[in-house]
């Protein structure tokens, strides 16, 4: 097991007032050396990506775009027209002297994860600075620059892989679906807060990969309120039959904890109880379909300290198989909203578990 972390990744820091805050990395790995659980892996150092590693799911444009963003001398070359159209004009991706240098390194710690790995140092491995799944080929969106997630599933197909990509941020994993959209080779499933509340807008079940790609991405929408148990029945009706479907031979996983009701930028009523199953479940299908190989990465998560340092101590726990390690940091109870909450929650689960069967062709149990 191989844990990738060093205080280089502090330098992934958007400004003083953003809600992505590089120290909620710093406290999970905190959380994770003072419960014991770092004696179970290897600490490796981060490094920043290359050029090449970038430009392996990015444009060449865009990357040398955000290089001259970050250097103050050149800064002003850009033409605002560029700037707005890579997606910098706005308040969710500002602009730093260390924004290329700080999100390379995001990359590259994702990469130093997938090459433990894949040259056997690992079997599993846990990047909790990478996740940053909303970025596009060429341009920023939802706090992120270089796209580590989608980067580190290329860079396993590269290596003759068929990769499964499983997201459980509240948010849509739209950029990695995109990117992979029409590849029958990488699978994405995403299990989020509806497009219909929350950003990015997308993820809907109808949405399922184009052309050769058809099939191979899979979306699950939560409406607000959804708690632990819906939350948890369509994550394990769903993640399961897709990939022993899809037959991957490495799993990466997501693991956004804002769909928890503390979270301020999401509408979802998940507790920490739900990451000892998520874990269990992932740990599960990579030794059964994968031969072990699991890049685990953080993602979203904005109750910096209230909740994700617990969250990623409990994934991490599984990782190692130790959770009684991290027990005592989870949430003591679910959080269940009232009678008519509930029953709106079931019924548009039902509603659109219904309508991925008939996308997929995969018949999932409704919930009782």
């Amino acid at each position: 097991m191989a844990l990738v972390y060093g205080d280089a990744l502090m330098k992934h820091h958007l400004s003083d007032e953003h809600p992505l805050q590089p120290v909620r990395v710093k406290l999970a790995v905190d959380l994770i050396r003072s419960t014991g659980l770092i004696e179970h892996c290897h600490l490796l150092p981060p490094r920043p990506a290359t050029v090449q590693e970038l430009e392996l799911v990015h444009s060449p444009e865009y990357v040398e775009l955000v290089r001259t963003l970050s250097d103050p001398s050149r800064r002003r070359q850009v033409p605002p027209q560029a700037v707005d159209a890579a997606g910098y004009a706005s308040a969710d991706n500002p602009i730093s002297d260390e924004l290329h240098e700080g999100t390379s390194l995001v990359v590259g710690a994702s990469l130093v994860a997938a090459e433990a790995i894949e040259g056997g140092a690992a079997v599993h491995a846990f990047s909790p600075s990478g996740g940053l799944h909303h970025a596009h080929r060429d341009r920023a969106s939802g706090f992120c620059t270089y796209n580590d997630a989608a980067i580190a599933c290329q860079w396993f197909k590269d290596r003759g892989h068929r990769v499964a990509y499983v997201d459980v941020d509240v948010h849509h994993g739209d950029g990695v679906e995109h990117i992979f959209e029409s590849d029958p080779d990488v699978l994405t499933i995403s299990l989020h807060e509806s497009g219909h509340w929350l950003f990015p807008g997308t993820g809907f079940p109808q949405e399922s990969g184009v052309g050769a790609g058809r099939g191979s991405a899979a979306n699950v929408p939560f409406v607000p309120y959804t708690w632990d148990e819906p939350w948890l029945h369509a994550f394990e009706e769903v993640v399961p039959a897709l990939l022993r479907r899809f037959k991957p031979t490495v799993l990466v996983t997501q693991d956004g904890c804002d769909s928890h009701h503390l979270d301020p930028l999401a509408h979802l009523s998940n507790t920490t109880r739900i990451w000892p199953r998520v874990g269990r479940t992932f740990h599960e299908l990579a030794h059964e379909l994968c031969e072990g190989r699991w890049l685990a990465l953080g993602g979203g998560g904005y109750a910096i300290y209230e909740v994700v340092p617990r969250a990623w101590t409990l994934l991490f726990a599984e990782m190692v198989e130790h959770p009684e390690l991290a027990a005592q940091v989870d949430d003591p109870t679910t959080v269940v909203p009232g009678p008519e909450a509930q029953e709106r929650v079931w019924l548009a689960l039902r509603r659109d578990l219904d309508r991925l069967a008939e996308v997929h062709g995969i018949p999932f149990s409704a919930p009782g």
